[in-house]
């Protein structure tokens, strides 16, 4: 479903553009609705549109099997899908799921592509924001190796509360379970733990953060260190 552009833009890597390269690119976009659970790309699948989140958030998730699945990074106004395309590559390695919903810029590839030719300033804010999600997925793989569930879940819930701006999520235990790798018991043990310390209130599927400054002080230090890169790379001046 398409709607207008909005009139103030929430995409932190288009605001950051210089403001001639910024609306000759939103002129090339169009503004949709995307639905939760709704799949972008396949694995392998080909890159026909790059998304620049607004209020939704996207993740991308590593599929082995219908059973063995892992999110490994998640997208949404800090960044953009479709990254393969700054390499030179259309097709993506990672299932792209709407995990949040909510509206997106997107854009076709070609036309995309075409910006970054075009415009210097483009080429190295993306390229900036490429080694961030790399380090994003780098890490994922450590913390998911060697941090406790409880931390990795306190992360990524900060890192959903982020994306979605707000302070309450719908998230069933399935549903992390499956995020984030563990078995569905793992992650009840670790959000009664959470709540018993007053940081989150759950009930049903429904998330409340309560503490978020304690929430950070249970997570593992991979969310800081992530906040940590994305500050120096993108949002301190160059």
């Amino acid at each position: 479903m398409q709607s207008p552009i909005p009139s103030t833009i929430t995409n932190y890597l288009i605001d950051s553009l210089p403001r001639q390269d910024r609306v000759s690119f939103l002129a090339d976009c169009e503004t949709i609705d995307l639905v939760f659970g709704e799949v972008i790309t396949e694995p392998c699948g080909r890159i026909l549109h790059v998304f620049f989140p607004l209020d939704c958030f996207i993740s991308l998730i590593a599929n082995l099997s219908e059973s063995e699945q892992l999110e490994v990074a998640m997208v949404g106004s800090e960044g953009m899908y479709g990254m393969p395309l700054i390499l030179g590559l259309d097709k993506s390695p990672l299932r792209a799921m709407v995990q949040g919903a909510g509206q997106a810029l997107r854009m076709p590839a070609a036309v995309f592509c075409h910006h970054l030719e075009q415009s210097p300033a483009i080429e190295a804010l993306l390229k900036r924001y490429l080694f961030v999600l790399m380090h994003q997925l780098t890490r994922v793989a450590a913390c998911t190796h060697f941090h406790q569930v409880e931390a990795r879940l306190a992360r990524w819930l900060l890192m959903t509360q982020d994306r979605a701006h707000s302070d309450q999520l719908h998230l069933t235990h399935e549903f992390l379970a499956m995020m984030l790798g563990v078995r569905r018991a793992g992650i009840t043990l670790a959000a009664m733990a959470l709540q018993a310390r007053g940081l989150i209130h759950y009930h049903r599927g429904d998330i409340t953060v309560v503490n978020r400054a304690g929430l950070i002080e249970a997570s593992c230090g991979c969310y800081v260190a992530d906040r940590e890169l994305y500050t120096r790379l993108l949002e301190e001046p160059a």
